[in-house]
């Protein structure tokens, strides 16, 4: 296995409101929902950052897919970082995606590590950091 990802694919209980908070909300780039003549194919990707792409896949696609039964959700199982170049840049993103209907659950601040972060969960409870590492350099 080469150590690469390129995409992250997260189950949404309603597709088209987690299409409008990603897309409408967060302003991540989509060609919308694409899949709709498969059953179980309905799904929608978004461009990220050097290829990365997200997709938001109905929970029930992945488990008629995978095989694996439905399970109780939890945060705390994976966080979806979002590194960006600046203390300020933290404010904002966190403002916007406030404004497009996430929950925060941290508000920004001085992390015990030097850098500075907070916390938000999209409408479907996935576990959103938005972080300032003085260690990182961020492309843009």
């Amino acid at each position: 296995m080469k150590p690469r990802i390129t995409m992250i694919t997260i189950g949404v209980d309603n597709l088209q409101r987690s299409l409008e908070f990603y897309r409408d909300g967060l302003f991540l780039p989509t060609q919308g929902i694409i899949g709709t003549e498969f059953e179980y194919g309905a799904v929608a990707f978004f461009d990220l950052h050097a290829g990365l792409k997200l997709a938001i896949w109905p929970r029930a696609s992945i488990v008629k897919d995978s095989g694996i039964p439905l399970g109780k959700p939890s945060a705390s199982e994976m966080i979806l970082s979002h590194n960006v170049a600046s203390k300020e840049e933290v404010d904002v993103v966190m403002e916007q995606a406030q404004k497009a209907g996430a929950v925060i659950v941290k508000p920004a601040q001085t992390a015990f590590w030097g850098g500075y972060a907070g916390y938000f969960q999209d409408p479907d409870g996935h576990l959103w950091e938005v972080v300032w590492n003085p260690g990182f350099d961020i492309l843009e």
